[in-house]
């Protein structure tokens, strides 16, 4: 499909008085630019018409440059991937970038990359094609290739040019991991060559290269070619396989031991790289290892979507009442965010040691001294609740106790000021019950929080019988600014996520029982793409916890389980030293054990049972607004092994599978 300059949608080009041309990349009716075919078409067109003017002198260079204000170019459009079927589909669409690539990066006059916000995936790709890179020191200017996380790698020259700019061992890292670098941190590794305050002095710093004719001096150093040599790429790669399958296996995650591969046999030439990273990439693209994960990121994309936009609701000021670990933690978590926070509780010691808990979060996610110093002003201490009557929303973080509960948002609810949230983050009461005494009970929603706060990425909304669709809207909109996935639930035991995930923790339980080694237990889970095994996994949320859960929920009497027998005798986990495992130095003694592949397979088939039956019966009343939501919940609430699509999904998968054997047959 060719594209003349005069039917321009996503890129608009002109040369100025100075003869420099500038692209402007504005994706028509879209918030992010990205590399769809039709975006790369009309490239392709405003690439011929540079040289064709290069050729007749009546153009000193190119600008390449974003008409978003927060961001560069997001990606390629995975949504496109769809329609791809084949290698050899695979194969025709990534050779055409490739090759329009190719070109810019040999052209006769300099083409500068003008960066500000998001430069990801082919966004970067395209990037270290051009000759030049300035950025901006903006907070949202990252750049990465973060393709591992949907199971492929990069597939238009990116893994070449990565690691010739950026070196093998940081190359290699950033990819393996799908890291986003900010902008100091992607010059520091060769990434950027120029760095600029703000978008205001972009373009004219672009200018000025462009006039200047600067090439990157980044890449090929003698250091990046030594390791490249065959013998140190061959002991590079041993080492990044090692600490890759640490984390993943390469059963479930082909994409970063692909990419290994591709480093060890090729990472010596870079023609040969190039050459033969689209053979690896192309069988990647059409697993279903990277179809899950691509509906992943599609259920991500869903429920930020939940938060309407355009409803004038800014949550600025929030007030946390309970500085226990859950309230001190979601405190500190809104203040990483950028919000002014109030933190009430009895104990003013309590306040205090919830304070010192979050400047050792500040320290390591804001690094600088400056920034950790200006977040604990923001964090401050309000044993008398006086922050109240300010806050845009209202958080109730104390004992699952429902009258102590009704208690303090009676009186809330006389200084909370209008259009303000009040929330509640109960795991276990109905939140009906708890709004019962308000003049208002419509005004209350649940927000309910997973333990470690900073590292679960999702947060339950909770829409009671009495809450206003208001009130939800605005809680999703809450929980958006503070960078978390909302999942619209409705007011039931458990809600959606320890709904499913108890009847899993409990089977664990009688297995165990039943003379299952925890180990093997654990191993199984391991093995199916859980994150960690539930008996492991129940020491670190706490025995006294899951039994509460187990409780509320009426999975059978605790007391007459292992569980019970535990927690009665001060075994609570991790937090005790002593659960189902004896804890030391923060992890669990475990014995080394062998078992076999069909053995642990039919063991994990037994284990996610009732969670998967749980799962449907969540879908059959409707707990969250649809299948793919609820999916979303369990990867996202549990870490549900995302490169199966969620539990609903894996259900479907099993039932057309089982069905196409007995086709066979």
């Amino acid at each position: 499909m060719k594209i003349e300059m005069n039917e321009l949608e996503n890129w608009s080009f002109t040369v100025d008085f100075e003869n420099i041309g500038w692209a402007v990349f504005d994706c028509k009716g879209q918030a992010v630019n990205t590399m769809g075919e039709r975006a790369i078409r009309e490239l392709e067109a405003i690439i011929a018409e540079v040289e064709h003017q290069s050729l007749k002198n009546t153009i000193n260079g190119l600008v390449i440059i974003s008409g978003k204000p927060t961001n560069f170019i997001a990606g390629a459009d995975i949504k496109e991937f769809e329609g791809i079927n084949s290698e050899e589909m695979t194969l025709a669409a990534t050779g055409s970038v490739i090759k329009l690539l190719n070109r810019i990066e040999r052209m006769n006059i300099p083409v500068v990359a003008a960066i500000n916000g998001y430069c990801l995936g082919g966004g970067l790709e395209l990037a270290m094609a051009c000759h030049y890179r300035i950025a901006t020191r903006a907070d949202n200017t990252q750049l990465g290739l973060p393709e591992v996380k949907l199971g492929i790698i990069p597939g238009f020259n990116g893994t070449m040019r990565m690691t010739r700019l950026a070196g093998p061992m940081n190359g290699m890292t950033a990819m393996l991991t799908g890291r986003m670098l900010k902008a100091n941190v992607a010059k520091s590794f060769g990434l950027v060559d120029q760095l600029v305050p703000s978008q205001l002095e972009l373009r004219w710093a672009a200018r000025k290269a462009v006039l200047q004719k600067r090439r990157s001096k980044s890449g090929n150093s003698w250091l990046h070619k030594i390791m490249c040599m065959s013998p140190i790429r061959g002991f590079l790669a041993k080492q990044m396989r090692k600490q890759t399958k640490a984390k993943v296996s390469p059963e479930h995650y082909p994409a970063p031991f692909k990419l290994i591969d591709l480093f060890e046999k090729f990472g010596g030439n870079e023609k040969d790289m190039a050459a033969a990273e689209q053979r690896y990439f192309a069988p990647l693209l059409i697993s279903e290892t990277s179809k899950n994960l691509r509906r992943v990121f599609y259920l991500s994309e869903k429920m930020k979507a939940l938060a309407p936009k355009g409803k004038g609701y800014k949550p600025l000021r929030a007030h946390v009442i309970g500085a226990g670990t859950m309230g001190g933690d979601i405190a500190a978590w809104c203040v990483v965010c950028g919000m002014d926070v109030t933190l009430q509780d009895m104990s003013t010691e309590q306040i205090e040691r919830a304070q010192k808990s979050a400047k050792k979060l500040f320290r390591k996610r804001l690094k600088k001294p400056v920034a950790v110093e200006a977040a604990m002003a923001r964090m401050k201490a309000d044993p008398e609740g006086k922050g109240v009557a300010r806050a845009d929303i209202v958080i109730e973080a104390i004992v699952e106790n429902l009258e102590i509960k009704q208690k303090v948002f009676a009186e809330v609810e006389k200084t909370l000021k209008p259009g303000a949230v009040l929330a509640t983050n109960t795991s276990s009461l109905p939140i009906e019950e708890i709004a019962k005494g308000l003049n208002d009970p419509g005004r209350l929603i649940g927000i309910h929080f997973f333990n470690p706060v900073a590292q679960m990425p999702l947060v339950e909304v909770i829409r009671s019988e009495l809450s206003h669709e208001d009130e939800v809207e605005k809680g999703c909109i809450f929980v958006t600014a503070i960078k978390k996935y909302p999942l619209i639930v409705k007011s039931c035991k458990g809600f959606l996520v320890n709904r499913t995930l108890a009847p899993y923790l409990t089977e664990a339980v009688r297995q165990f029982e039943n003379g299952v080694p925890p180990e093997k237990i654990d191993q199984a889970a391991v093995d199916f793409g859980m994150p960690m095994g539930p008996i492991e996994l129940s020491d670190v949320v706490g025995l006294d916890i899951c039994k509460h859960v187990s409780e509320i929920l009426e999975l059978g009497d605790p007391e007459k389980t292992e569980l019970g027998r535990l927690v009665n005798a001060g075994k609570t986990g991790k937090k005790s030293g002593e659960g189902f495992y004896v804890w030391k130095d923060g992890k669990p003694e475990k014995k080394e054990m062998e078992f076999s592949k069909d053995e642990l397979e039919r063991l994990a088939d037994e284990l996610l049972a009732p969670m998967l039956a749980e799962c449907v019966k969540c879908e059959e009343e409707e707990i969250a607004p649809s299948r793919d939501l609820i999916d979303g919940g369990v990867i996202f609430g549990t870490g549900f092994a995302p490169f199966r699509g969620g539990p609903l999904h894996y259900l479907e998968s099993k039932d057309k599978a089982n069905g196409a054997d007995k086709a066979s047959h």
